[in-house]
Protein backbone atom coordinates (compact mmCIF):
# COMPACT_ATOMS: atom_id res chain seq x y z
CA UNK A 1 0.00 0.00 0.00
CA UNK A 2 3.23 2.61 0.90
CA UNK A 3 4.19 2.15 -2.61
CA UNK A 4 0.73 3.29 -4.19
CA UNK A 5 0.65 6.17 -2.08
CA UNK A 6 4.23 6.97 -2.39
CA UNK A 7 3.58 7.12 -6.31
CA UNK A 8 0.52 8.99 -5.96
CA UNK A 9 2.94 11.54 -4.12
CA UNK A 10 5.00 12.06 -6.82
CA UNK A 11 2.06 12.81 -9.36
CA UNK A 12 0.69 15.49 -6.95
CA UNK A 13 4.16 16.83 -6.62
CA UNK A 14 4.98 17.04 -9.62
CA UNK A 15 1.35 18.81 -10.72
CA UNK A 16 2.05 20.78 -7.89
CA UNK A 17 5.86 21.87 -9.65
CA UNK A 18 3.88 23.46 -12.78
CA UNK A 19 0.79 25.22 -11.04
CA UNK A 20 3.18 26.64 -8.48
CA UNK A 21 5.12 28.15 -11.82
CA UNK A 22 2.10 29.84 -13.37
CA UNK A 23 0.61 30.97 -10.05
CA UNK A 24 3.84 33.07 -8.87
CA UNK A 25 4.70 34.07 -12.21
CA UNK A 26 3.65 37.79 -11.26
CA UNK A 27 3.28 37.19 -7.58
CA UNK A 28 6.56 37.78 -5.02
CA UNK A 29 7.49 34.07 -4.38
CA UNK A 30 7.51 34.36 -0.27
CA UNK A 31 3.93 35.71 -0.43
CA UNK A 32 2.73 32.88 -2.68
CA UNK A 33 4.41 30.09 -0.71
CA UNK A 34 2.50 31.74 2.67
CA UNK A 35 -0.44 31.81 0.95
CA UNK A 36 -0.68 27.87 -0.70
CA UNK A 37 0.43 27.06 2.70
CA UNK A 38 -2.63 28.70 4.47
CA UNK A 39 -4.73 25.83 2.07
CA UNK A 40 -2.64 23.21 2.86
CA UNK A 41 -2.75 23.69 6.49
CA UNK A 42 -6.88 24.10 6.11
CA UNK A 43 -6.88 20.68 3.83
CA UNK A 44 -4.63 19.23 6.60
CA UNK A 45 -6.66 19.56 9.56
CA UNK A 46 -10.09 18.69 7.18
CA UNK A 47 -8.25 15.15 7.15
CA UNK A 48 -7.47 15.07 10.43
CA UNK A 49 -10.72 15.40 11.43
CA UNK A 50 -12.39 13.32 8.91
CA UNK A 51 -9.88 10.05 10.50
CA UNK A 52 -10.50 11.09 13.88
CA UNK A 53 -6.96 11.38 14.92
CA UNK A 54 -7.39 14.94 16.42
CA UNK A 55 -8.54 12.85 19.20
CA UNK A 56 -5.11 11.21 19.78
CA UNK A 57 -3.05 15.02 20.10
CA UNK A 58 -2.91 14.74 23.78
CA UNK A 59 -1.47 11.32 22.93
CA UNK A 60 1.31 12.79 21.15
CA UNK A 61 4.80 12.37 22.85
CA UNK A 62 7.28 14.99 23.24
CA UNK A 63 10.11 13.49 20.60
CA UNK A 64 7.32 13.29 18.32
CA UNK A 65 6.49 16.97 18.52
CA UNK A 66 10.24 18.13 18.43
CA UNK A 67 10.47 16.44 15.58
CA UNK A 68 7.70 17.80 13.70
CA UNK A 69 8.56 21.03 14.23
CA UNK A 70 12.30 20.74 13.61
CA UNK A 71 10.89 18.95 10.15
CA UNK A 72 8.59 21.92 9.86
CA UNK A 73 11.21 24.38 9.40
CA UNK A 74 13.25 22.51 7.09
CA UNK A 75 10.10 22.58 5.03
CA UNK A 76 9.61 25.96 5.55
CA UNK A 77 13.33 26.96 4.40
CA UNK A 78 12.90 24.61 1.72
CA UNK A 79 9.59 25.65 0.06
CA UNK A 80 11.01 29.66 0.21
CA UNK A 81 14.26 28.40 -1.61
CA UNK A 82 12.23 26.29 -4.03
CA UNK A 83 9.85 29.17 -4.69
CA UNK A 84 12.49 31.54 -5.12
CA UNK A 85 14.16 29.87 -7.60
CA UNK A 86 10.91 28.79 -9.13
CA UNK A 87 9.88 32.21 -9.86
CA UNK A 88 13.08 32.83 -12.17
CA UNK A 89 14.76 29.84 -13.25
CA UNK A 90 13.46 27.23 -15.87
CA UNK A 91 11.20 24.50 -14.57
CA UNK A 92 13.22 21.80 -16.28
CA UNK A 93 16.59 23.36 -14.75
CA UNK A 94 15.42 23.94 -10.72
CA UNK A 95 13.25 20.72 -10.52
CA UNK A 96 16.34 18.32 -10.91
CA UNK A 97 18.52 20.77 -8.57
CA UNK A 98 15.53 20.45 -5.84
CA UNK A 99 15.06 16.60 -6.76
CA UNK A 100 18.88 16.18 -6.04
CA UNK A 101 17.84 15.71 -2.50
CA UNK A 102 17.18 11.78 -2.87
CA UNK A 103 20.65 11.30 -3.26
CA UNK A 104 21.63 12.63 0.29
CA UNK A 105 18.16 11.31 2.20
CA UNK A 106 19.18 7.98 0.95
CA UNK A 107 23.05 8.14 2.36
CA UNK A 108 21.11 9.42 5.45
CA UNK A 109 18.91 6.95 5.59
CA UNK A 110 20.83 3.90 5.48
CA UNK A 111 23.48 5.30 8.07
CA UNK A 112 21.17 7.29 10.76
CA UNK A 113 17.83 5.29 10.28
CA UNK A 114 20.02 1.98 10.06
CA UNK A 115 17.76 1.05 7.03
CA UNK A 116 21.08 -0.49 5.76
CA UNK A 117 22.99 -1.24 2.34
CA UNK A 118 22.26 -3.35 -0.20
CA UNK A 119 23.53 -3.83 -3.66
CA UNK A 120 20.08 -2.86 -4.98
CA UNK A 121 20.44 0.74 -3.04
CA UNK A 122 24.28 1.73 -4.07
CA UNK A 123 23.25 1.10 -7.30
CA UNK A 124 20.44 3.14 -7.54
CA UNK A 125 21.98 5.68 -5.75
CA UNK A 126 24.29 5.64 -8.26
CA UNK A 127 22.21 5.69 -11.25
CA UNK A 128 19.88 8.15 -9.49
CA UNK A 129 22.89 10.52 -8.31
CA UNK A 130 24.62 10.54 -12.52
CA UNK A 131 20.75 10.85 -13.64
CA UNK A 132 20.24 14.06 -11.48
CA UNK A 133 23.94 15.49 -12.36
CA UNK A 134 23.04 15.03 -16.92
CA UNK A 135 19.35 16.51 -15.75
CA UNK A 136 20.85 19.83 -14.27
CA UNK A 137 23.31 20.69 -17.03
CA UNK A 138 25.88 22.09 -15.87
CA UNK A 139 27.06 23.95 -18.61
CA UNK A 140 23.95 25.85 -19.13
CA UNK A 141 23.81 27.13 -14.69
CA UNK A 142 27.11 28.19 -15.24
CA UNK A 143 26.26 30.36 -18.21
CA UNK A 144 23.02 31.10 -15.82
CA UNK A 145 25.08 31.91 -12.58
CA UNK A 146 27.67 34.25 -14.66
CA UNK A 147 24.76 36.33 -16.08
CA UNK A 148 23.75 36.88 -12.27
CA UNK A 149 20.88 34.42 -11.47
CA UNK A 150 20.84 33.43 -8.33
CA UNK A 151 17.98 30.43 -8.98
CA UNK A 152 20.80 28.33 -8.84
CA UNK A 153 22.05 29.09 -5.29
CA UNK A 154 18.22 29.19 -4.00
CA UNK A 155 17.66 25.47 -5.27
CA UNK A 156 20.58 23.94 -3.89
CA UNK A 157 19.63 25.10 -0.14
CA UNK A 158 15.64 23.46 -1.48
CA UNK A 159 17.63 20.34 -1.97
CA UNK A 160 19.31 20.52 1.29
CA UNK A 161 16.44 21.54 3.60
CA UNK A 162 14.16 19.03 1.42
CA UNK A 163 16.73 16.20 2.50
CA UNK A 164 16.62 17.33 5.98
CA UNK A 165 12.47 17.30 5.74
CA UNK A 166 12.61 13.77 4.98
CA UNK A 167 14.83 12.64 7.88
CA UNK A 168 13.24 14.53 10.81
CA UNK A 169 9.66 13.69 9.37
CA UNK A 170 10.55 10.26 9.66
CA UNK A 171 11.34 10.68 13.08
CA UNK A 172 8.53 12.45 13.69
CA UNK A 173 5.91 10.41 12.80
CA UNK A 174 6.87 6.87 14.39
CA UNK A 175 4.03 6.51 17.06
CA UNK A 176 1.87 9.27 15.20
CA UNK A 177 -1.09 8.95 12.86
CA UNK A 178 0.61 10.28 9.66
CA UNK A 179 -2.26 12.63 9.02
CA UNK A 180 -2.24 14.26 12.44
CA UNK A 181 1.62 14.81 11.97
CA UNK A 182 1.21 16.22 8.49
CA UNK A 183 -1.25 18.85 9.99
CA UNK A 184 1.24 19.48 12.85
CA UNK A 185 3.98 20.13 10.41
CA UNK A 186 2.09 22.70 8.15
CA UNK A 187 1.45 24.67 11.28
CA UNK A 188 5.35 25.34 12.03
CA UNK A 189 5.20 26.14 7.63
CA UNK A 190 2.68 28.27 7.76
CA UNK A 191 3.57 30.56 10.51
CA UNK A 192 7.33 30.76 9.28
CA UNK A 193 6.37 31.63 5.76
CA UNK A 194 3.51 34.51 7.16
CA UNK A 195 6.55 35.81 9.35
CA UNK A 196 8.76 36.37 6.58
CA UNK A 197 6.30 38.14 4.60
CA UNK A 198 4.98 39.86 6.95
CA UNK A 199 8.79 40.95 8.10
CA UNK A 200 9.40 41.84 4.37
CA UNK A 201 5.90 44.12 4.16
CA UNK A 202 4.58 41.53 0.98
CA UNK A 203 1.71 41.27 2.96
CA UNK A 204 0.84 44.67 1.24
CA UNK A 205 0.65 42.93 -2.18
CA UNK A 206 -1.86 40.96 -1.73
CA UNK A 207 -4.26 43.50 -3.34
CA UNK A 208 -2.27 43.47 -6.73
CA UNK A 209 -2.28 39.62 -7.72
CA UNK A 210 -4.80 38.99 -10.03
CA UNK A 211 -7.83 36.01 -10.28
CA UNK A 212 -5.61 34.19 -12.81
CA UNK A 213 -2.55 33.90 -9.95
CA UNK A 214 -5.36 33.48 -7.26
CA UNK A 215 -6.26 30.02 -9.00
CA UNK A 216 -3.26 28.74 -9.37
CA UNK A 217 -1.89 29.06 -5.66
CA UNK A 218 -5.07 27.20 -4.56
CA UNK A 219 -4.77 24.98 -6.97
CA UNK A 220 -1.07 24.47 -6.24
CA UNK A 221 -1.46 24.40 -2.63
CA UNK A 222 -4.17 21.76 -2.82
CA UNK A 223 -1.82 19.80 -4.86
CA UNK A 224 0.85 20.06 -2.06
CA UNK A 225 -2.05 18.82 0.41
CA UNK A 226 -2.72 16.02 -1.35
CA UNK A 227 1.41 15.53 -1.98
CA UNK A 228 1.96 15.33 1.81
CA UNK A 229 -0.49 13.08 3.01
CA UNK A 230 0.24 10.24 0.55
CA UNK A 231 3.98 10.93 1.10
CA UNK A 232 4.01 10.91 4.96
CA UNK A 233 1.27 7.77 5.24
CA UNK A 234 3.81 6.28 2.75
CA UNK A 235 6.99 6.89 4.90
CA UNK A 236 5.61 5.90 8.20
CA UNK A 237 4.82 2.32 6.66
CA UNK A 238 7.77 2.22 4.05
CA UNK A 239 11.83 2.95 4.57
CA UNK A 240 12.94 6.14 3.97
CA UNK A 241 15.42 5.31 1.10
CA UNK A 242 12.98 3.88 -1.08
CA UNK A 243 9.27 5.94 -0.24
CA UNK A 244 11.66 9.27 -1.07
CA UNK A 245 13.11 8.29 -4.16
CA UNK A 246 9.32 7.06 -5.53
CA UNK A 247 8.30 10.62 -4.57
CA UNK A 248 10.86 12.35 -6.33
CA UNK A 249 9.69 10.68 -9.73
CA UNK A 250 7.33 13.72 -9.60
CA UNK A 251 10.10 14.94 -11.61
CA UNK A 252 8.78 12.59 -14.70
CA UNK A 253 5.46 14.18 -14.17
CA UNK A 254 6.69 17.50 -13.63
CA UNK A 255 8.93 17.10 -16.71
CA UNK A 256 6.02 15.95 -19.04
CA UNK A 257 3.50 19.05 -18.11
CA UNK A 258 6.11 21.18 -18.20
CA UNK A 259 7.00 20.39 -21.87
CA UNK A 260 2.82 20.59 -23.02
CA UNK A 261 2.28 23.18 -20.57
CA UNK A 262 4.54 25.69 -20.66
CA UNK A 263 6.79 24.67 -24.00
CA UNK A 264 10.23 23.45 -21.94
CA UNK A 265 11.62 21.42 -23.79
CA UNK A 266 14.43 19.00 -22.58
CA UNK A 267 18.12 18.18 -24.28
CA UNK A 268 19.02 14.53 -25.40
CA UNK A 269 21.42 14.39 -22.18
CA UNK A 270 18.57 15.69 -19.78
CA UNK A 271 16.36 12.78 -21.46
CA UNK A 272 18.99 10.26 -20.62
CA UNK A 273 19.05 11.60 -17.04
CA UNK A 274 15.74 11.30 -16.50
CA UNK A 275 15.73 8.04 -17.89
CA UNK A 276 18.54 6.79 -15.34
CA UNK A 277 16.81 8.18 -12.68
CA UNK A 278 13.91 6.42 -13.49
CA UNK A 279 15.42 3.11 -13.58
CA UNK A 280 17.65 3.38 -10.78
CA UNK A 281 14.38 4.29 -9.06
CA UNK A 282 12.29 1.70 -9.95
CA UNK A 283 15.15 -0.94 -8.93
CA UNK A 284 14.77 0.32 -5.53
CA UNK A 285 10.99 -1.60 -5.86
CA UNK A 286 12.55 -4.95 -6.45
Amino acid sequence: MWVLLAFASAFFAGIMSILAKIGIKDTDSNLATALRTVVVVFFAWIMVFIVGSHNTIADVEIKSVVFLVLSGLATGCSWLCYFKALQTGNVNKVVPIDKSSVVLTMLFSMIFLSEGFTLIKICALILIGVGTYLMIERKQIISSSAKGYKWVFYAVLSAVFASLTAILGKVGISGIESNLGTAIRTIVVLIMAWSIVLLQGKHKEIKKIDKKSWVFIILSGLATGLSWLCFYSALQQGPVSVVLPIDKLSIFVTVTFSYFVLREKLSKTALAGLALIIIGTLSLLI
